[in-house]
C-alpha cells in the first residue's frame, strides 16, 4: 500500500509517498499545476507496485487541478477536511512547519485511516457552476449592503430620511425607488426649494420616465418631509457628486445581484431535485437555488445526520465520568453559508406561520416549552434538514429507479 500525501498550495504542491512502517516511497518534490507536470505525477503513482490512494486537503480552488487530474487518471484521491489533519501527529516539543513536513504528516494520515478514506469524486459542472454563482451572490449581497448604509449616511447630511420615502419592493432588475429618485432629488432643497405645484410636475415627469407610478398626494407628501429637516452639507456640485457617485455603485451592484440571481435560478431549473425542493415551504425562488448550491447532491451524504453535521447545526454529546451534559451549542463546524439559508427560511416560515405545516407546529412547541429564539431557529434548522435529506433523496432514487 503507498499512502502518497500532497501539500496544496497556489499553483504547486508538495508531493510525499509512504508505506508502512515509516518506509519512504519518494522523498517530497514539487508539482506545478501544470497539464504536463499533473500528468507526470500521475504516471509516476500509476507505476508504483501494490494500492496506491492520495490524500491531500480541501483548501478552496487550490486543490482542484490535482485532485480532478489525478481521478481522471483512475487514482484513488481523497480530500479530507484541514481540521482532521490539523492536530494529527502532533507530538513534538518542536513545532516546525514546512510545505515537506506537511506532505509526509498527510501521508502518515493516510496509512492510518486507510480504510475510512472517502473517496473525491469531482462536482458536477452545473452543481459547481451554482455554487459559484452564490458565493459571488454573498460577496456582492455584502458589498450592496455597506453601499446601501454608505449612501444613506450620506444622505443624512443632505436628504435625511429619504430611505424611507417610499415602500415599493425592488424590481426584477434590482432597482429601487427610493435609489432612482435620490438620484436625480439628491438634495432636500431640490424639492423644498421649488414651489409645491412646480415640484409635483417634476416628480410626475421623473415618475413617467422611470416607469414608477405617479400621486400627487405622495407628491405633497415627500414636499412636507423634505422642508421638515435641516441639512448639514451644503447644495453644491461636490455634494451631488458624492451622492451620485454613491448611487452609481449601489445601482451597479443590485443589477449584478439581480442578473446572478437569475442565473442561479437557471442552473438550479436545470438539477433534477428543483421541483421538489421548490415545494417545500419556506423556499422561494432566491432561497430553494441557495439550498441546492450549499448542500449539493444529497446523495454523497451517507446520512441525515451527516447532513446536519455538515450544516454545523449538531449539538456533540459531552459525556465524562458523572458528568453528562445535555444541552449544548451547535457545534459550527460546518458551512456557515448554509446555516445562514437555513435560517432565513425558519425566518420565512415563522413570519407566514402556517398551522398546517410540520416545521411551524414543531417550532411553536418549542416556543411553548420557553425555549430561546436562536435554540428553536436552530431546532426548527435541524428538522427541515432531516425531512430535506429524506424528501430530496427518495425523489432522486426514485428518478433512478425509472
Amino acid at each position: 500500500m503507498n499512502a502518497v500525501g500532497i501539500d496544496v498550495s497556489k499553483g504547486k504542491s508538495m508531493v510525499a509517498a509512504m508505506r508502512p512502517f515509516g518506509e519512504v516511497v519518494f522523498s517530497p518534490f514539487e508539482v506545478h499545476h501544470t497539464d504536463s507536470e499533473l500528468c507526470s505525477l500521475a504516471e509516476k503513482l500509476i507505476s508504483l507496485p501494490g494500492e496506491t490512494r492520495v490524500v491531500m486537503e480541501y483548501t478552496g480552488n487550490y486543490h482542484a487541478p490535482a485532485a480532478q487530474a489525478l481521478c481522471a487518471a483512475g487514482i484513488y484521491v481523497s480530500v479530507v477536511n484541514p481540521i482532521l489533519v490539523h492536530d494529527y501527529g502532533n507530538n513534538s516539543l518542536r513545532r516546525a512547519k514546512t510545505d515537506k513536513k506537511d506532505a509526509i504528516k498527510l501521508a502518515n494520515y493516510a496509512l492510518d485511516h486507510w480504510l475510512s478514506l472517502p473517496q473525491y469524486f469531482p462536482e458536477e459542472d452545473t452543481r459547481h457552476l451554482l455554487k459559484v454563482c452564490y458565493r459571488q451572490y454573498q460577496q456582492l449581497s455584502r458589498m450592496q449592503t455597506m453601499q446601501k448604509n454608505n449612501l444613506i449616511s450620506l444622505l443624512d447630511s443632505t436628504f435625511p430620511g429619504a430611505n424611507r420615502l417610499f415602500s415599493s419592493p425592488p424590481r426584477a432588475d434590482g432597482s429601487e425607488k427610493w435609489v432612482d429618485f435620490v438620484a436625480h432629488f439628491w438634495h432636500c432643497e431640490c424639492v423644498c426649494g421649488t414651489s409645491v405645484a412646480e415640484f409635483t410636475r417634476r416628480y410626475e415627469r421623473w415618475c413617467r420616465r422611470h416607469g414608477y407610478n405617479f400621486s400627487a398626494e405622495k407628491a405633497s407628501e415627500i414636499y412636507t418631509d423634505s422642508c421638515g429637516y435641516p441639512s448639514v452639507l451644503p447644495k453644491s456640485d461636490t455634494t451631488k457628486v458624492l451622492i451620485q457617485q454613491a448611487v452609481a455603485q449601489l445601482q451597479a451592484s443590485s443589477s449584478s445581484l439581480a442578473v446572478l440571481r437569475q442565473r442561479m435560478t437557471t442552473l438550479a431549473q436545470m438539477l433534477p431535485e428543483y421541483p421538489i425542493v421548490m415545494k417545500m415551504y419556506g423556499v422561494g425562488q432566491t432561497l430553494g437555488p441557495q439550498l441546492m448550491a450549499e448542500i449539493g447532491d444529497v446523495r454523497r451524504f451517507h446520512s441525515k445526520k451527516a447532513l446536519v453535521a455538515f450544516a454545523g447545526i449538531d449539538a456533540p454529546p459531552y459525556q465524562s465520568g458523572t458528568v453528562d451534559v445535555r444541552s449544548r451549542s451547535i457545534s459550527k463546524r460546518g458551512s456557515a453559508s448554509l446555516r445562514r439559508t437555513l435560517f432565513l427560511v425558519m425566518g420565512a416560515i415563522l413570519r407566514t406561520s402556517p398551522a398546517d405545516e410540520p416545521i411551524f407546529q414543531f417550532m411553536n412547541r418549542k416556543r411553548a416549552e420557553g425555549k430561546p429564539y436562536k435554540v428553536y431557529m436552530m431546532a426548527s434548522a435541524n428538522k427541515f434538514l432531516r425531512t430535506y435529506y429524506a424528501t430530496v433523496k427518495a425523489y432522486l432514487n426514485a428518478l433512478e429507479d425509472c
